[in-house]
């Protein structure tokens, strides 16, 4: 089985380590949830492993590829096999929902015709399946501008999978939305993790919903990881060190 494997690593900006000396292994089909209070390094994890930033030190690999050295072509294969969507969705409001979807192809075929938004019949298919597995299919002409943030976040899942990623990043995914919004994208989230056995690696501020929708939770605390397990392995005390519960 297919793994990720985080040796090692660290990143500094200037005097601040943001992520020290973390070692993981996270298998196909896992659904991991990155915990902590802000600023405890759970973003930066994130856009090392899809390579956004750079480490200072240590080693990403995937599958057996070595992720830290990959350059130019290499590279932009591996960002559209590592999927990402953010907690600002990153969609262009001005345009459909259908073209915002396609869009998510330009990391696989970089060519003239994608640049002038022309898209195979094929593709567009798929894109529309993909809404119609998020409930979206309604809005594929509508402008992405007058969507719900709910309904924004649930075409950038589509849009991410359009890339046919082998892991999905979920930056944040809810923290701007409403509950009820909250659970459709998680539920949405969960459901690809599952019938399609991605590796799912979700950063939440909420220990609820991770421990509610992950199978294993990674705690971090000052670019550290002090916890790593099952949910239900994860103490109260434990908790309360993470989210700084004391203090409030």
């Amino acid at each position: 089985m297919a793994s990720l494997e985080i040796n090692s690593l660290v990143k500094k900006f200037s005097e601040t380590t943001a992520i020290n000396d973390i070692s993981i292994r996270i298998l196909d089909g896992e659904m991991v949830g990155i915990i902590g209070k802000s600023g405890a390094g759970k973003s930066t994890l994130m856009r090392l492993i899809n390579r956004l930033i750079e480490p200072t030190s240590g080693s990403i690999a995937y599958n057996g590829i070595e992720i830290t050295s990959l350059k130019s072509k290499k590279l932009k294969q591996w960002r559209s096999k590592c999927a990402m969507i953010f907690q600002q969705f990153n969609l262009i409001d001005r345009l459909d929902v259908l073209t915002n979807v396609l869009s998510g192809t330009l990391g696989i075929n970089f060519k003239l015709l994608k640049l002038l938004k022309i898209y195979s019949k094929k593709e567009k298919i798929e894109a529309l399946a993909y809404l119609n597995n998020l409930d979206l299919s309604d809005k594929a002409l509508q402008r992405v501008g007058t969507l719900s943030g709910g309904q924004q976040q649930r075409v950038a899942i589509a849009r991410a999978m359009m890339q046919n990623p082998s892991i999905l990043l979920a930056d944040e995914p809810i923290s701007s939305l409403d509950p009820k919004n909250s659970k459709v994208v998680m539920d949405d989230i969960k459901k690809i993790n599952k019938q399609d056995g991605i590796m799912v690696i979700c950063n939440l501020h909420s220990l609820e919903v991770a421990k509610e929708y992950c199978d294993r939770l990674i705690g971090l605390s000052d670019g550290k990881i002090v916890f790593d397990g099952q949910p239900s392995s994860l103490t109260k005390e434990l908790a309360e060190q993470l989210y700084d519960l004391e203090n409030e």
